[in-house]
């Protein structure tokens, strides 16, 4: 199965994700960059999938669990460079930002959540405003008891279990 019929696949059997979109509007706004971004999303195990969130389209990881191909990293550069001991070797950051994606927002991410409970057993760093960042901290979120939580970790902070969700918009 290619990635394309994989991506219809996927859309076809998560209609509540998309309840006023079809597949063809979908396919018809994406772009080749586009494509190679869910390739490498698919491939790192985000299993991308569309959302219609406050009138725009985005393409986001929708996996059960954070995508497992970008987990053990801190949230930023700055962090992993300032880390003394055990250095990663990337961030979520500069991973997504070299495979073109954002980090999703403490918003968006209670917005999917609400669609589908994810992270049950894993957390996803979050985009994490610099008032906040300039402390030391960054943002991360997980699902437990019926409840998505939204925490504090220092940045520099990697773990097996914490990957980032990615997304970009698909312009209409």
């Amino acid at each position: 199965m290619n990635l394309k019929e994989l991506l219809q696949m996927r859309f076809e059997h998560h209609p509540k994700r998309h309840p006023n979109i079809t597949w063809d509007e979908v396919v018809n706004h994406l772009d080749e960059s586009m494509w190679n971004t869910i390739q490498y999303m698919e491939e790192s195990g985000g299993e991308p999938d569309i959302i219609e969130y406050q009138g725009h389209w985005r393409m986001v990881d929708m996996s059960k669990e954070s995508p497992s191909g970008r987990r053990n990293c801190c949230y930023d550069m700055q962090a992993r460079l300032q880390r003394k001991k055990f250095p990663p070797q990337t961030s979520a950051q500069e991973d997504a930002l070299t495979h073109q994606l954002m980090l999703v927002d403490e918003d968006f991410y209670l917005y999917i959540n609400k669609i589908e409970p994810l992270d049950l057993k894993t957390s996803s760093w979050l985009l994490t405003p610099e008032l906040f960042r300039s402390k030391g901290g960054a943002l991360t979120g997980d699902t437990r008891f019926g409840r998505t939580f939204i925490y504090h970790n220092g940045a520099d902070s990697y773990y097996g279990v914490r990957a980032y969700r990615g997304y970009f918009e698909v312009k209409r």
